[in-house]
């Protein structure tokens, strides 16, 4: 019986440890993960899915990171081994990724890390200083934190990982890039030209202004060339111009707008007065971009230095702009003129964007990381059909029935409109000397672009006024005015509650601002005439309300409406979709204007055919106006869609952060991806945001909570402090009357 019993206990044990095999087996066949979080954090997107799997030569990802670093950076590591796995179980056989540990200081760790450490230098990651708290001393830490991204002969690098904030975007956008850019670098037919321009006279000069390695730079700039020709499939090609030696040079020099330095008589009549120039071009076909190779820096007390650029900063800016010469990002346009807003950076050059108030610095930045501008001028031509969308942003001057007509039959086309319309001008006041005429207002003129009645048509209006609410950001006052708060009602904070979160790139936002932004309003019967579908995106809180008629927006003059019937809720955003009908379907189609040059050059082509037919024996010219053509006018719309939001002012420098986390920012940057045929880049943007405000709630629920955590929590702990004293009771009198009765 008892051999019986020993051999049990061996089968059992046999059949559990087959079964922990087989669970094993399974988990490493079957694996799956389930990421909980509300973002899905820690699961990649579908467009790092995409492009993970589509590679077809190898990609490396090396990884150097500092081991034992204190929080949270270790947190940070982590996640970026959790992500690069994710990356790994999606990719194709092309994709791996290794982690290399980089001592911060010099024979801290083994001779492995200090050279990893050479190798990390040489990639362009430089170490970073942390601070970490250590037994209640606060100390600093060198260590390093970052990535390289090798694919091919390319290489890009995110130097500094401080957050895993957004770091599945930039990754994916990092690998994103370097497959377009071998894909527009294999496909060029001629060189990028590089042209150093440095005049030899400079080098009279060049140890005064303390630029002692000015006569070695073209060799230096040459050499890195062709460093950098190898790993651009040998598509760029260096040149070298004295425009000291060559007069003709000076009219190129004036072309591009290169920098020149002027000098006197110096160091007691041993150096002449001369001057030079000095500057790198860069042209690819008809596109040219200037790089300011010598910096002036004006320092007080000290005086003026010059700084040459060094060979890592020329290497950056080469990289950079090589990508924006090839287009490698998708081509998004810009309607230019009109008094439009400078969205593709067309302003005069050596202008000052930062001192312009209508500076939309942040928002070009952004937005060329994933797109090339092109600005379209729809008074002279047609919009390009290459273009998925448009932006129209702010124009003030009125445009005529052709330029309307091209941007209608654009939308005709099933193409999209991204519009930032302001429904008013400001009006600085000014005196007969153009300065401001103290103690007056600014005035808000109502504008009149003829975009107006295209939108119209289309079932919706931009009203002529101004929205306020009450829930709107506030500026701190300075002390010299009595501190405290002011409300700028003409600033409404959007809250999470209106935010449509039908749209999946929205799902992520919880709350943005707007700025000077008029209210939207639909034409339901329009609408549904037209089968068109209009989606509200955000809308102001329930405390708004219009400011029209005689607007001011000065905060000292602004109050709330006595009666709280005059406020709700206002659309401020829309989307329309759908099959749009044309404005010009029962109007004849505009005729282009020409301007004096034009008519002169048409009229001098019309003459020389003249001759050439009278030369021939065909007589005068045929009468053109009898010959029809059809399929020039599109009178109905493949399906399209229109963005209409009532303040330019969203793509302002105020409103969208540089590194374009905050949610502002998330949300015009969604807006234009999803419009362009890339939701799922959108959705994985919105990943990133962690502004999550608590929920609104009412007066009467905030003191039902703040009373019961000051009074209730304590009650509940004497309740239940008598409900244990009475089953204790209640216990011993049952024990007592057990042995009463025994």
């Amino acid at each position: 019986m008892q051999m019986k019993k020993g051999s049990e206990k061996y089968i059992k044990f046999l059949v559990y440890l087959i079964i922990v095999v087989l669970v094993n087996i399974a988990g490493i066949t079957l694996f799956f993960r389930l990421d909980l979080s509300a973002n899905k954090m820690y699961s990649i997107s579908d467009a790092s899915k995409k492009v993970v799997s589509t590679f077809s030569e190898p990609l490396t990802i090396k990884v150097f990171f500092t081991k034992n670093l204190p929080a949270p950076h270790n947190n940070t590591e982590r996640y970026l081994h959790d992500l690069l796995e994710e990356y790994a179980i999606h990719a194709n056989r092309y994709f791996n990724y290794s982690f290399h540990d980089v001592s911060a200081e010099e024979g801290e760790f083994s001779a492995e890390s200090q050279e990893n450490q050479k190798l990390a230098n040489n990639y362009g990651i430089q170490p970073v200083q942390i601070q970490a708290i250590e037994k209640d001393e606060v100390k600093f830490q060198r260590a390093y934190m970052g990535l390289v991204v090798i694919h091919g002969d390319l290489i890009e690098r995110i130097p500094t990982i401080t957050t895993t904030e957004g770091l599945e975007y930039k990754l994916t956008t990092a690998i994103q890039k370097l497959n377009n850019k071998i894909s527009a670098l294999l496909g060029l037919q001629n060189n990028i030209h590089i042209k150093l321009f440095l005049s030899s006279s400079l080098n009279q000069i060049a140890p005064y202004m303390n630029l002692k390695q000015l006569a070695q730079f073209p060799n230096a700039l040459e050499e890195l060339v062709a460093q950098l020709n190898q790993k651009n499939y040998n598509k760029l090609e260096f040149e070298f111009f004295d425009p000291a030696a060559d007069e003709t040079l000076a009219a190129v020099v004036k072309k591009y707008k290169i920098m020149t330095v002027k000098w006197p008589s110096l160091a007691k009549g041993s150096i002449p007065p001369g001057n030079g120039a000095i500057g790198m071009v860069m042209e690819f076909g008809e596109r040219t971009m200037v790089v300011p190779l010598l910096q002036v820096i004006q320092i007080p007390i000290i005086g003026t230095q010059y700084k040459l650029m060094t060979t890592a900063e020329v290497e950056e800016q080469i990289n950079r702009n090589v990508e924006a010469l090839i287009d490698i990002n998708q081509d998004l346009g810009f309607v230019a003129g009109h008094g439009t807003l400078d969205v593709g950076g067309l302003s005069p050059m050596g202008q000052n964007v930062r001192q312009n108030p209508d500076a939309v610095l942040n928002f070009r930045t952004l937005i060329s990381q994933n797109y090339s501008l092109k600005p379209v001028h729809v008074e002279k031509e047609s919009i390009p059909d290459n273009l998925n969308s448009i932006v129209i942003a702010r124009p003030t001057e009125p445009f005529s029935d052709y330029a309307l007509f091209q941007i209608d039959q654009f939308l005709m086309k099933g193409k999209n409109l991204i519009l930032f319309l302001d429904r008013f001008r400001e009006v600085q006041p000014a005196n007969q000397q153009g300065r401001s005429l103290g103690g007056q207002q600014t005035v808000f003129v109502p504008l009149n672009t003829g975009l107006e009645k295209l939108l119209s048509h289309y079932g919706v209006r931009i009203k002529q006024s101004y929205v306020m609410d009450e829930n709107c950001f506030y500026q701190e006052l300075p002390a010299q005015l009595g501190g405290g708060e002011r409300a700028i009602y003409y600033a409404p904070i959007i809250k999470n509650r209106f935010i449509n979160k039908d749209l999946s790139f929205m799902k992520s936002i919880k709350g943005m601002i707007a700025l000077k932004i008029s209210p939207l309003e639909l034409d339901s019967e329009r609408l549904a005439a037209t089968d068109l579908k209009a989606i509200r995106l955000i809308s102001s809180s329930e405390k708004s309300w219009e400011m029209s008629g005689r607007i001011t927006l000065n905060p000292m003059f602004i109050q709330p409406p006595s009666s709280k019937e005059e406020m709700q809720s206002k659309a401020l955003a829309y989307f329309l979709a759908g099959e749009f009908p044309s404005y010009f379907a029962d109007k004849p189609i505009p005729v282009k204007k020409m301007d004096e040059n034009e008519t002169a050059e048409k009229d001098s082509q019309m003459d020389a055919q003249q001759k050439q037919n009278q030369t021939s024996g065909q007589g005068s010219a045929i009468d053109l106006s009898k010959i029809t053509a059809n399929g020039q006018f599109l009178a109905k719309g493949k399906p399209a869609k229109i963005f209409l939001m009532a303040s330019s002012d969203m793509l302002s420098d105020n409103l969208l952060d540089a590194g374009g986390r905050g949610p502002n920012a998330t949300y015009i940057l969604n807006v234009i991806d999803y419009l362009n045929g890339r939701e799922d880049v959108a959705i994985m943007r919105g990943k990133q945001q962690r502004f999550n405000p608590l929920d609104d709630a009412a007066a009467s629920t905030r003191a039902f909570i703040k009373t019961l955590n000051i009074a209730g929590l304590p009650a509940l702990a004497v309740l239940f402090g008598i409900a244990v004293w009475f089953r204790r009771h209640t216990r011993k009198k049952n024990i007592q009357m057990m042995f009463k009765g025994s």
